[in-house]
C-alpha cells in the first residue's frame, strides 16, 4: 500500500500535524493554511485598490514567467556591435553623429557589463552613465526612443520635472524606477538590467546660489536623491508609482547594473560656454585672440564645469561620466530630416493621403519654403511638424469628401495657409 503523501502549506511550511487546516489547489500539488488565508485577507483589506492591484499584477507576472518561457530572451541574442547600432540610429536620426556614437559606444558597453564574466582578476567593470546637452529640437528624445528599438533589455522614458523631494508635493524620486518595473512586466531581474533616460534634466537645476530660508525641492533636492540611484544603491519602489506609504508594499530594486541616459536643453548655458572661453583668450597672442567661435556651435566645447555653473551639483556631475552635446540643426539637416528618415514627415502625409487613395506630392520648393520658416521661428526639428501641420489642415479637411486623387503642395499654397492660419513670427 502506498504511503499518502504529507501535506504541507506552501506559504508557513506548517502540516496538518501542526494543526493546521490546509486546502488544496486542485490544479497543482500545493496547499494553504487558513491561518495564511486570513493573514492575506487582512493585508489586502489595508491596502487602497490600486496597492491591490499592484500585488495582483505581480503575481500574475511571477506566474507568466514561471509557468511560461519569457517573452524576450536577451542571453540568446548576439549583442549588436556599435556599428549596428549607430547604423540603425542613422535610418531615423539625421545628423548629431557624436551624439550617436556615444550613446551606441554606451549601450555596446552595457550589454558587455551584464554579460561579464566573474573572474579572479578582481577587475569588474563599471557602468558609465550619460548625459546630452543639445537645444530644444536637435533630436535627445529621438536617439532614446529610436534607441529602444533595437534593445534586447527593458528601455523607458521617465520626466524629471515631475519629481520633487521625499515629503512634498509630486511624485518621490524612486518612482521613476516603476516605469522601468512595468516595462519589464515586474520581473525584478529584467528591470535591473534595463536603461533607464532622464529628459528633461535641466529642469531640476539648482535654482540660484543664493541662501534662501526655502528648500529648493524640486532642484537641489531631487539631484541629492538622485544620487544613489546613478551610482548603484537597493532601492525600495512603490509598484504602482507616486508616494510611499507606511503600510504599502515596496519592490526592492538594485540599480548596480541599471544604465542612466540623460538630457536636457539647458537653455542659456551657452553663456557659461562663452565667458570661459574668452577667459582663456585673453592674453597678447593675437592668433588666440582673433579666433572667433559661432555663436552656434557653443554646445560642442560644454564641459562639465558648463554644467556646474549651470546649476548641476558636483556630486551628480561625477555619476555622469560621459558627456555629450547636440549641435543645432542647420539648414541642410532641416531639409533632410523632411523627407529622408524612415519615418520622415513628408512621408508620414503621404501614408496619411495615400490611406484615403490620393496621391500627395511636395514641390521642392515648398520643402525649401518650410524649411526657412522653421529656421526664421528658430523651432528646431519639432517645428517642421508644426509647420506642415499647419500647412496641410485644410487640404486633410477637403480631400477625403472630394473626387480629386492627386493633390501637390505648393511654395505659393504653403505661403497662402500659413498666412491664412497667421502663423507668423509674431505668433512663436
Amino acid at each position: 500500500m502506498a504511503k499518502k503523501k504529507t501535506l504541507h502549506c506552501s506559504f508557513c511550511g506548517r502540516t496538518e500535524a501542526d494543526g493546521a487546516t490546509l486546502l488544496p489547489s486542485p490544479a497543482e500539488d500545493a496547499c494553504i493554511c487558513i491561518d495564511c488565508i486570513e493573514t492575506a485577507a487582512s493585508m489586502l483589506g489595508m491596502m487602497s485598490d490600486n496597492e491591490q492591484d499592484g500585488v495582483v499584477a505581480r503575481a500574475r507576472a511571477n506566474s507568466r514567467q514561471n509557468g511560461k518561457a519569457p517573452a524576450r530572451q536577451e542571453a540568446n541574442k548576439p549583442i549588436p556591435k556599435p556599428h549596428e547600432i549607430k547604423d540603425f540610429l542613422d535610418q531615423y536620426i539625421i545628423g548629431q553623429d557624436q551624439a550617436k556614437k556615444y550613446l551606441s559606444v554606451a549601450v555596446y558597453n552595457h550589454y558587455k557589463r551584464l554579460d561579464q564574466p566573474v573572474g579572479d582578476d578582481g577587475v569588474e567593470i563599471e557602468k558609465s552613465n550619460i548625459i546630452m546637452v543639445g537645444p530644444t529640437g536637435t533630436g535627445k528624445t529621438l536617439i532614446a526612443r529610436t534607441i529602444a528599438k533595437i534593445l534586447d533589455v527593458p528601455f523607458t522614458i521617465v520626466d524629471a520635472t515631475v519629481l520633487t523631494q521625499a515629503g512634498y508635493v509630486g511624485e518621490d524620486i524612486e518612482s521613476l524606477l516603476t516605469r522601468l518595473l512595468q516595462v519589464a512586466d515586474y520581473d525584478v531581474k529584467r528591470a535591473q538590467r534595463g536603461i533607464v533616460f532622464i529628459d528633461e534634466i535641466d529642469k531640476i537645476a539648482r535654482k540660484g546660489d543664493n541662501p534662501s530660508i526655502t528648500r529648493d525641492v524640486g532642484g537641489e533636492g531631487v539631484q541629492q536623491g538622485l544620487l544613489k540611484l546613478l551610482e548603484g544603491s537597493v532601492v525600495n519602489v512603490p509598484p504602482q508609482g507616486g508616494r510611499k506609504h507606511p503600510e504599502q508594499p515596496m519592490i526592492a530594486v538594485d540599480t548596480k547594473d541599471i544604465l542612466f541616459i540623460c538630457g536636457g536643453a539647458f537653455e542659456g548655458i551657452e553663456q557659461a560656454i562663452a565667458h570661459r572661453l574668452n577667459s582663456s583668450f585673453v592674453g597678447f597672442s593675437t592668433d588666440a585672440a582673433s579666433r572667433k567661435i559661432e555663436r552656434d556651435r557653443f554646445m560642442s566645447h560644454v564641459a562639465p564645469q558648463d554644467l556646474r555653473t549651470f546649476g548641476l551639483i558636483p556630486e551628480i556631475i561625477g555619476r555622469l561620466p560621459i558627456l555629450t552635446h547636440l549641435l543645432p540643426l542647420d539648414r541642410d539637416a532641416l531639409r533632410r530630416i523632411l523627407t529622408e528618415p524612415k519615418n520622415a514627415i513628408v512621408r508620414q502625409y503621404v501614408k496619411l493621403f495615400a490611406m484615403d487613395g490620393v496621391e500627395l506630392t511636395f514641390d521642392p520648393a515648398a520643402l525649401d519654403y518650410i524649411v526657412d520658416k522653421a529656421i526664421e521661428f528658430k523651432l528646431g526639428a519639432r517645428g517642421l511638424r508644426s509647420i506642415v501641420e499647419t500647412i496641410m489642415m485644410n487640404s486633410m479637411y477637403d480631400m477625403p469628401s472630394t473626387d480629386n486623387k492627386k493633390f501637390t503642395v505648393t511654395a505659393q499654397y504653403c505661403a497662402e495657409q500659413l498666412e491664412a492660419a497667421h502663423f507668423d513670427a509674431s505668433a512663436v
